[in-house]
């Protein structure tokens, strides 16, 4: 006979037993990361779920699953300790390696009710309140990008994966008769070219034009590709590459794509709007601010995109300058057309016309997913919270932090930087100080990027800071990177990480370096 089940805690209770789990989990961490690498971490979390500490691989995996449960204070206490112990902290100023905000605590507040009161988007009698608010979102990011909120449309999405998914689906749509090509820069995020073998749209291969020494776009070059294609193109720009946070300089892009369209129709007549009912059906611009877009909050920064309102389509992620819970990616269009591949044609249990008529709107057809939870409320309630001013005063603390970081990087000797910060970013690398050591090592062309692959394990081990590792050049040298996204940091902070990461480089190194001090 089954035990019956016993009562367990309230939502309340259970909040509170979380708060408290996070705060020892956080205390047993000691640190931005745990300390001892992978196979210490996957021991503690195992221990964790259950499973015997000389468990060999051979027996079940019963732990996980037992046939009677611990209880629910029992169960949250000791995984959440877990989860906390072993998590990557972005709320650490020493965590610093990703584009992986620490989210604010009136998001993480927002997005505890709408776990409790489940909506799901994909039929408004599931979502009823979150319909709007999702509506009034997207309105409200689409006006910030410069679309006229009354004719713009979009949706929110798991992050930039998916809205680049969303602008080369549309893109595909929308093109005119001819071979669609995709043009992207050679700094691009992965994603786009995954897009395009999924869409079926890698065919021609996606072109990567060459970027400046600013990590940018190169203008001239893509004119002169576009000039060689006789073909309908969507060119994807980038607003905030992932490494050095560069912005495509996005009007001259628009003005190229124009310059394509016009050619197109003038050789082609059948890829005038007209027939494919698109304006965009001969070139198509997605812009992919999903790093960049943030900085559309600040008075500062927003001149970065400039020319973001030219574009057919952008995505935007509120996960990273935006300090949301993920996910929180914003896919936008100028125009409410141009959908038709989302359109579901049968969905009578979801969305039907006769409902539609009688006022019951639908979001289903704005969106890949069909259950959808309603990550947009998180949004709201920030937007409501800080206001457009209060969320720029965040990002501009962030972009002080890595002007500030690129200052000290200049100011020692053994630091060499690599771009100019235009957003939070910071891409640098120790250089090995002339005579530090004499072995056979330090004379190998490879030696500096065995350093400082060296230098980032060697702080993740010991759980003293998560540095982020990039390739940077023709010679495609390994650099380390900072990625600031924490706006209560401080400069004091950016100066101690550094030199940590100096001192480091000096201690494998095997010499000694000047620069800016020692670590304390």
């Amino acid at each position: 006979m089954r035990e019956v089940p016993q009562p367990q805690p309230g939502l309340d209770e259970l909040v509170g037993m979380t708060l408290t789990a996070l705060a020892e989990g956080r205390r047993r961490r000691g640190g931005p990361l745990p300390a001892g690498g992978p196979s210490r971490v996957r021991a503690a979390v195992q221990a964790a779920l259950g499973a015997s500490p000389d468990r060999t691989g051979l027996l079940p995996r019963t732990g996980l699953l037992p046939r009677t449960g611990i209880g629910a204070a029992a169960a949250i206490t000791g995984l959440v300790e877990a989860l906390a112990a072993g998590s990557a902290d972005p709320a650490d100023p020493w965590c610093a390696a990703h584009l992986h905000c620490p989210p604010l605590p009136v998001a993480v507040a927002a997005d505890l009710a709408v776990s409790a009161l489940n909506p799901s988007l994909d039929s408004w009698d599931q979502a009823p309140a979150a319909t709007t608010i999702e509506t009034e979102v997207v309105a409200a990011l689409a006006e910030l990008a410069g679309f006229d909120p009354d004719q713009a449309a979009g949706t929110i999405t798991t992050g930039g994966t998916e809205s680049n998914l969303m602008g080369l689906l549309l893109a595909r749509d929308a093109a005119s008769n001819g071979q669609l090509r995709v043009f992207r820069s050679a700094a691009a995020h992965l994603s786009v070219d995954r897009a395009a073998a999924v869409l079926g749209i890698d065919t021609p291969p996606v072109a990567a034009i060459p970027t400046d020494g600013q990590d940018r776009m190169r203008v001239d070059l893509l004119r002169k590709a576009l000039a060689e294609h006789a073909g309908p193109v969507v060119v994807v720009a980038t607003a905030g590459t992932t490494d050095a946070g560069a912005v495509d300089p996005l009007r001259e892009i628009a003005a190229a794509v124009e310059e394509h369209r016009r050619r197109l129709r003038r050789r082609l007549p059948s890829a005038a709007p007209a027939e494919s009912g698109h304006p965009a059906s001969s070139g198509w611009l997605h812009v992919d601010a999903a790093y960049g877009g943030g900085a559309l909050f600040s008075n500062r920064l927003a001149a970065h995109l400039d020319g973001v309102a030219l574009a057919d389509s952008v995505a935007l992620d509120l996960h990273k300058l935006g300090w949301q819970p993920a996910p929180a990616g914003v896919f936008l269009t100028p125009r409410p057309d141009g959908w038709p591949s989302l359109r579901a044609a049968q969905a009578d249990y979801l969305r039907s016309e006769d409902d539609e008529a009688a006022g019951f709107p639908s979001l289903l057809d704005r969106s890949l997913r069909t259950t959808r939870r309603a990550d947009s409320f998180p949004i709201a309630v920030t937007l409501r919270a800080l206001g457009r001013d209060g969320l720029g005063a965040l990002v501009d603390a962030c972009h002080d932090l890595a002007r500030h970081a690129e200052q000290t990087v200049q100011a020692d000797p053994r630091l060499e930087h690599a771009f100019p910060v235009t957003l939070t970013t910071v891409v640098f690398r120790y250089r090995p100080q002339t005579g530090a050591t004499g072995s056979a090592a330090a004379c190998t062309a490879e030696w500096p990027d065995q350093l400082n692959d060296a230098i980032r394990r060697a702080l993740l081990l010991d759980g003293r800071a998560v540095v982020g590792r990039t390739r940077v050049g023709p010679d495609r040298a390994v650099h380390l990177k900072l990625t600031l996204l924490n706006p209560n940091s401080t400069q004091a902070d950016v100066d101690a990480l550094l030199r940590l990461v100096a001192a480091t480089g000096d201690e494998l190194a095997g010499g000694y370096g000047g620069g800016i001090g020692s670590i304390p």
